[in-house]
């Protein structure tokens, strides 16, 4: 049993599972995907979500026969243009050093930073402006 004790952590629970279910809906057949949270303007992925990704990547059967993987970035729209291009870009990298840990070869490993285009949570809200401050792991099948 996980116990949860600071409210960030329980902020990021909730919103996790809001990711989930979004991009469950969002998935095109066949892919899955996992989302990482970011605190605002920073890059930092805690322990739990880590450890999380860790035991996701490994709960996929054959994952580096039977997938490429796709890191997708974002930002909220706070700050300009240029510098959540950079923060993009910084989030993704740690997600990619997590990715590489794991021995993942860097061959089935795709980028995208969108920093704070193309929104798909609204950053009219407190909430949407959380729940686009992440990185989406999308695991795309290899077809044949």
């Amino acid at each position: 049993m996980i116990v949860l004790r600071s409210p960030i952590k329980i902020i990021l629970l909730i919103l996790f599972c809001l990711a989930e279910q979004r991009s469950s809906a969002q998935a095109k057949e066949g892919e899955i995907s996992k989302s990482i949270f970011f605190g605002g303007g920073s890059y930092y992925i805690d322990d739990e979500q880590a450890v999380e990704l860790s035991r996701w990547l490994d709960s996929i059967p054959n994952l580096l026969e039977k997938f490429e993987i796709q890191i997708i970035s974002h930002t909220d729209n706070i700050g300009g243009r240029r510098y959540n291009l950079w923060l993009s870009g910084m989030r993704s990298q740690m997600v990619h050093g997590l990715l590489i840990k794991k021995d993942i070869p860097e061959r089935i490993i795709h980028i995208k930073d969108w920093g704070s285009e193309n929104p798909v949570y609204s950053n009219d809200s407190y909430g949407g402006l959380h729940m686009n401050r992440r990185v989406d792991v999308v695991l795309h099948p290899i077809v044949f």
